[in-house]
């Protein structure tokens, strides 16, 4: 068990943390470049900002509709973490969800995690490489029924990497927290490095099965080894 001290707020990560990578490797991704070309093409008008965008960070204001398509499916092969890619992903996914085609996985032990932290009155807070948009879609339509009044915000990479430090500062900053009060979790050790760098409490998820290297204290495998002190009136 893993204790935490004076903790106020609670930054997560999604992927490996709290949801699974196979859902969103295996169904997100996937829904998202199959509906990419169909979309594009019904919304072409109301998606000019974004397609703009591509144009802009290809160098080439002359990218008609088809290469900016095979541009945005690159970078998709590539995992390219980059705005306007995101941007769509989440529009797709919008309706997959509303549509009932996709369904949000998280974790039984997070989801029980993050109702009680909620109950205690710790800020809860997200931040990941996906949009925000993309987020709120997987809170509101999980598994578990609509999780979002569970949080007090999202963050994502318009805020900074996730391996800058700069990134977590400005993230305490935002939600008015000291950073040693606030703890952060996921899967990914140069993330913790570097919100360990900025001050927070910063805990290691490692969901499959530990080696010995990984015994170690600030790794765990389930939010059931963890004991967060803070919030209830404090």
């Amino acid at each position: 068990m893993i204790r935490t001290a004076d903790v106020r707020a609670v930054v997560l990560d999604i992927e490996g943390t709290i949801s699974s990578l196979e859902f969103v490797k295996q169904e997100l991704f996937p829904f998202a470049r199959r509906h990419l070309v169909g979309y594009i093409r019904a919304h072409e008008a109301e998606i000019v900002g974004i397609l703009d965008q591509v144009r802009a960070a290809e160098g080439d204001p002359a990218l008609d509709t088809q290469q900016i398509i095979a541009v945005l499916l690159r970078w998709m092969d590539e995992d390219r973490k980059s705005p306007p890619l995101k941007a769509l992903q989440g529009m797709i996914w919008r309706q997959g969800f509303e549509s009932g085609e996709l369904r949000g996985h998280f974790y039984d032990d997070a989801v029980r995690a993050i109702r009680q932290w909620h109950q205690r009155g710790l800020q809860i807070h997200i931040y990941s490489s996906g949009s925000m948009e993309a987020q709120k879609l997987l809170f509101s339509h999980s598994a578990y029924g609509d999780l979002t009044l569970l949080l007090a915000g999202h963050f994502d990479t318009t805020t900074g990497s996730k391996l800058d430090s700069r990134s977590y500062r400005a993230i305490a900053i935002a939600i008015g927290q000291v950073p040693k009060t606030i703890l952060f979790l996921s899967d990914h050790p140069g993330e913790i490095e570097a919100a360990s760098t900025a001050g927070l409490q910063a805990i290691l998820v490692k969901r499959e099965a530990r080696s010995k290297d990984d015994s170690g204290a600030g790794t765990i495998s389930t939010f059931d080894e963890l004991a967060v002190a803070g919030a209830v009136g404090s």
